[in-house]
This record gives C-alpha cells, structure tokens and sequence, in this order.
C-alpha cells in the first residue's frame, strides 16, 4: 500500500484530519508560505498519535538546527532539500532532489523523495523520466487527487507527498485532503 504524507501543515483543524487520512505528517522549516515556529509545530504534535509519523521539512539545515527541531518537537524523520548536514542525524533522513539531480543521492539517507526543479511550485516533473532508487522512494511534485492515481501506476513509490495539491486559496482544505487519500486508496483496489 503506497503511503500518504501530507506536508506543510499548520492548523490543528488539517492535523485532525491528516491523522485520520495519511501516515505522515509534514511540518516545514524552511523559509516558505507554509514555515512553521518550532513551538507551533509542538504544539500540534500533541494531537498526533504514534502510529502517524511526524516529518520535519528543511533547506540546508546546521547539524543544531535539525537536533533542536528532533528533540522540541519530538521529530520522527527529517526532509532536507539541499545540503543535509555533517554528523550522525538521531532520526532517519528523507533526502529530497530536484528529478533533475536524481544521481545525488547521499549514502547516509533511509528515503529518497523526488520532487519537481522548483520544490513547493505546485508543478509535476515529467514524468517520462525513469526513476531507479536503491531506497523507498517518496514521490512529490504537483500531485493532485486527479493525478496521484498515474503517478503511483508510473512509479510504484513507497510514499506520496503532497502539499499545494491539498491546498484551497493557500489554506489546506480538508475536503481536498479527502479526495487526495480517496483516490491513493483507489487505485490501490
């Protein structure tokens, strides 16, 4: 079954509904229209139980800035576009490339997602590209309830990664995030 992390969340209303619907759950960092305090995203890990795994979403981080994230929030993997940082990191790494750096890929990473060129844009990557990793594979990029179903047929990733696609005026929309894990269940049937 091909899992569900919904990404950039920062109400309590779409983490209630993301703990009903997905397996991860995405708190971003970085500097970004969906960046999150540390304090917040505390706040509403509080709600999420354990069977649900928390992701913090960074851009080049320091080594301090992820440890300070893991241990405040209490982290159960990290996400890092860009740079991922010296040192043994306490959780598991999902490193994110552009589809277009596919070959980078870090030895020390338990996950690879691959995301569009411009990660956050809301754009698919083209999907005529062959994508072979060695690790469970994240895909993200554009995905959509009306287009989640051909990427996992084109793919078969471990995970879908979604964030503007769940997304109404700029604001999740619970009712997208419906149809988002209605239609990865679907084309699981």
């Amino acid at each position: 079954m091909t899992r569900i992390k919904f990404c950039g969340l920062r109400e309590s209303e779409h983490v209630e509904a993301a703990v009903r619907l997905a397996d991860y759950i995405g708190f971003v960092f970085a500097k970004s229209k969906r960046q999150i305090t540390l304090e917040e995203a505390a706040r509403l890990r509080r709600d999420i139980p354990s069977a649900i795994q928390v992701v913090g979403v960074f851009v080049s981080p320091t080594y301090q800035q992820v440890i300070d994230a893991v241990e405040q929030v209490e982290l159960d993997l990290v996400q890092i576009h860009g740079t991922i940082p010296d040192g043994k990191l306490p959780v598991p790494v999902i490193q994110a490339i552009p589809v277009t750096d596919i070959t980078e890929v870090e030895q020390q990473t338990e996950y690879v997602l691959v995301d569009a060129p411009v990660a956050g844009s809301g754009e698919t990557f083209d999907w005529s590209r062959d994508i072979q990793a060695e690790r469970p594979l994240f895909i993200a990029g554009g995905l959509t309830a009306e287009n989640v179903g051909e990427a996992i047929k084109r793919y078969h990733p471990f995970a879908v990664d979604v964030s503007s696609g769940i997304e109404t005026d700029g604001q999740k929309d619970s009712i997208k995030m419906q149809a988002f894990a209605d239609a990865v269940k679907e084309r699981e049937a």
